[in-house]
């Protein structure tokens, strides 16, 4: 493997900027290496002698010989620039995780201090059971003093495991004392518990009370929260130094590498003498983060333990492996797919069911409950590319979505799910099709009538199923984001449920095809077999309600967020930020695109009931609000998703109504995407104008409509996650700041300060 593709594979994306300009430099020497088989090929001996030179240290730097090309010159000066830039950023980082390493070291402080007061309190009712029994005084004294030790030496243990004392106070003190103080009160007196619980009861408190710290109850549960949030602290600042240390020995490999090619095109011996510049720089002398990582690798298998392995597993996850037989069922079921489909073409061609009225009349019936998986399945299959597309540019998307490290899916597994739910949904939609139409087996219409539903049934099964099998932990996080999206703004939204709302948002089509599901297996039989649903007030009602869900949902959330998501959403904020409404916000200080924001949903919301309402009662009223609603509506996400979503349309980039930076080589996508993003938005008009389009019939036109809706969503998840990915490498974000369960004191001062 090459070294340039090592070092992409390898780097941080959101550091990609700060890594050594490994390009740059080797493009530099192709510049030296032409030159030099130019001065060889016009026979310069001159040229052929002034290679041979070596290059040494002067007074701690480098001498570069007079006789040295410009090129050569330019080569060093950049060498000496990319140094100076790694190594400032590194010691900068360094710095910083030097100061988390001593927040922590106060986290823990306190934790060691409310184990052993909830140690305490456990053992007082035993020893309240014993008071019959006369305890002397002085082995009650005795008896405290061994437990005031006891949590002296624990902390004593863990500070100089995790980092030692740097202030100058600290030298007078007891080494054996905690920073408070020298008991679990004395340090428990100075801190308070954040109240970050995720329960709805919680959520309201923090929204109507402001409730966002608490007094310590010494609890067992209270004692499980708060280790959960601190390993998980530990755990995310463990990934952090990892990275760090993998930064300094790919930047390190890199200066080596470079060297030796110049040596090898310039035949000067320079690597000697220039590493040692290198090795005496902070980036290779400093041993801070290797120290700090044992240090935090031996905390957490001692303070947070489980006895199975699996902390280690926590600090050290594995990489996933390449697994061949992916590929292999992919094509497979890609194959049958397609297999499947003729077949049901051929079925509808041979046998003319487009012109047979009961055959017609079946086929519109059943066409909504195929019509629903159909949907997803596209769905997923734009989601693998946008996968594919994202790792092809290095976009970040697991860390953005919150996905945890080594559990997110790639394209190709999201392709096998999508192909193989295509062979399933087209294997019962053949069957059905061949036992309806088939006068010989109709005996068996009943049961055949049950295969979509018992399908769906399936795959509910199959995403609510507890055993580790076809990726469960992806099927539970998605679960999980439903959930908490659905319950808006009861629970804190993170990134995922936003990105997870606003695919619903595309997927109207497929909650209606839901809901006929309901009336198809319910109420909307007749007496004569047919299916009555488009009849029935109780299936138009739902028809209203469940098209409007997704952006009800989308603008519940809009109103539960901090502003300042909206840059850059992959960030877990503390507590107090996340509770803040935009609407408040918009208020207090007079920002308008928090109210703006809400108002796109609240329109679309507006959009989809008068297009909905226009299409069920055909009067000219309905007709008019539905196109000034839409209208409105379309222009404002237009406006929102262009140059928000995507960051574009800055008027002062230095790329034409884009923005400065960009990841695709070729602008014109961008123009292309903005156009696109415009057409697609007002598909609507179809549906309010009636065009006539007479090659198609009414539920293909209404599916095919639907499906440039899930097409337009998918050009919008890559442009979206890639404005998110250039906002965190512009601020070197590449980890989730957690907040932490203790506030001590000095906390609440300096954000009152």
């Amino acid at each position: 493997m090459k070294f340039l593709k090592k070092l992409k594979d390898e780097m941080v994306p959101e550091w990609s900027e700060a890594y050594m300009d490994y390009g740059g430099l080797k493009h530099l020497l192709k510049d030296i290496n032409h030159r030099k088989v130019d001065i060889e090929n016009q026979g310069s001996e001159t040229g052929k002698i002034q290679h041979k030179n070596s290059i040494k240290l002067s007074n701690g730097k480098l001498f570069i010989p007079a006789e040295m090309g410009q090129n050569e010159k330019s080569f060093f000066e950049k060498k000496d620039n990319e140094l100076e830039k790694v190594d400032r950023f590194y010691k900068d980082k360094v710095e910083d995780a030097k100061g988390e390493a001593a927040e922590l070291a106060k986290q823990m402080e306190a934790l060691i201090a409310l184990r052993k007061k909830v140690k305490e309190r456990g053992t007082k009712g035993d020893k309240a059971a014993a008071s019959s029994k006369v305890t002397s005084p002085g082995r009650a004294s005795s008896e405290a003093e061994e437990d005031q030790l006891d949590f002296k030496e624990e902390v004593d243990k863990f500070g100089e495991k995790i980092i030692k004392p740097t202030s100058s106070s600290s030298e007078n003190r007891d080494p054996s004392l905690g920073e408070h103080g020298s008991t679990p009160s004395d340090v428990l007196e100075c801190v308070k518990i954040q109240n970050t619980s995720d329960s709805p009861k919680s959520s309201v408190e923090r929204l109507l009370l402001g409730n966002t710290v608490k007094e310590c109850s010494f609890s067992q549960e209270e004692l499980k929260e708060v280790e959960e949030k601190l390993k998980k602290a530990f755990v995310e600042f463990y990934h952090k130094l990892r990275r760090l240390n993998q930064y300094s020995f790919m930047n390190l490999s890199a200066f080596s590498v470079i060297l030796e090619k110049y040596e090898k095109i310039t035949s000067r011996k320079v690597m000697r003498s220039y590493m040692k510049i290198v090795d005496n720089s902070y980036i290779g002398s400093s041993d801070e983060v290797t120290g700090l990582l044992n240090k935090v690798e031996a905390t957490i298998v001692k303070h947070f333990n489980s006895g199975r392995g699996d902390d280690i597993r926590l600090v050290r996850p594995e990489r996933k492996r390449e697994k061949h037989s992916i590929w292999f069922l992919s094509g497979f079921f890609c194959g049958f797919s397609v297999a499947l489909i003729m077949a049901i073409v051929l079925i509808i061609k041979t046998r003319k069911l487009l012109d047979k009225e009961g055959a017609t009349v079946y086929l519109d019936s059943i066409f909504p409950l195929y019509s629903f998986y159909g949907y997803i399945i596209l769905h997923m299959l734009i989601g693998a590319a946008n996968i594919y597309l994202w790792r092809c540019y290095r976009i970040n998307y697991s860390f953005i979505l919150g996905f945890k490290p080594g559990t997110e899916l790639d394209h190709k597994e999201v392709f096998l799910l999508a192909s193989g739910l295509a062979v399933l949904v087209l294997t019962a939609c053949l069957v059905q099709l061949h036992i309806r139409m088939d006068s010989r087996i109709q005996e068996h219409e009943t049961f055949v009538e049950l295969v979509p539903l018992g399908l769906l049934i399936g795959l509910v099964l199959i995403c609510l199923c507890p055993f580790n099998i076809i990726y469960r932990s992806s099927r539970f996080f998605l679960i999980r984001s439903l959930f908490r999206s659905m319950c808006a703004p009861l629970y804190k939204v993170n990134m995922i449920d936003f990105f997870l709302s606003d695919q619903l948002t595309s997927q109207t089509q497929a909650i209606r095809s839901f809901v006929y599901y309901i009336c198809y297996y319910s109420w909307g039989k007749s007496s004569t077999g047919r299916k009555m649903c488009q009849v029935s007030d109780v299936y138009i009602v739902f028809y209203y309600i469940s098209a409007a869900i997704p952006y009800w949902i989308r603008f519940f959330q809009v109103l539960n967020v901090h502003h300042d998501l909206y840059i850059s959403l992959s960030v877990v904020y503390s507590v107090e930020e996340l509770n803040v409404q935009c609407i408040r916000r918009l208020m207090e200080e007079k920002e308008m695109k928090h109210g703006f924001n809400g108002f796109t949903y609240f329109s679309m919301l507006l959009s989809v009931v008068f297009q909905s309402t226009f299409r069920l009662k055909k009067k000219m009223t309905w007709k008019v609000w539905a196109l000034v609603s839409s209208g409105v509506a379309a222009l404002a996400n237009i406006s929102w998703d262009i140059r928000m979503d995507w960051g574009l349309l800055q008027m002062k980039s230095r790329n034409f109504l884009l923005r400065d930076k960009l990841l695709l080589h070729h602008k014109t996508v961008y123009y292309i995407a903005m156009i696109l993003e415009v057409l697609l938005r007002f598909v609507w008009l179809q549906v309010v104008l009636s065009f006539d389009m007479r090659p198609l019939r009414g539920k293909v036109i209404t599916s095919t409509f639907a499906s440039l809706e899930i097409l337009r969503r998918g050009i919008w998840n890559f442009f979206r996650l890639e404005n998110e990915h250039l906002n965190n490498v512009g601020e070197y974000r590449a980890f989730k700041s957690l907040p932490l369960p203790f506030i001590t004191d000095e906390d609440k001062v300096g954000k009152n300060e």
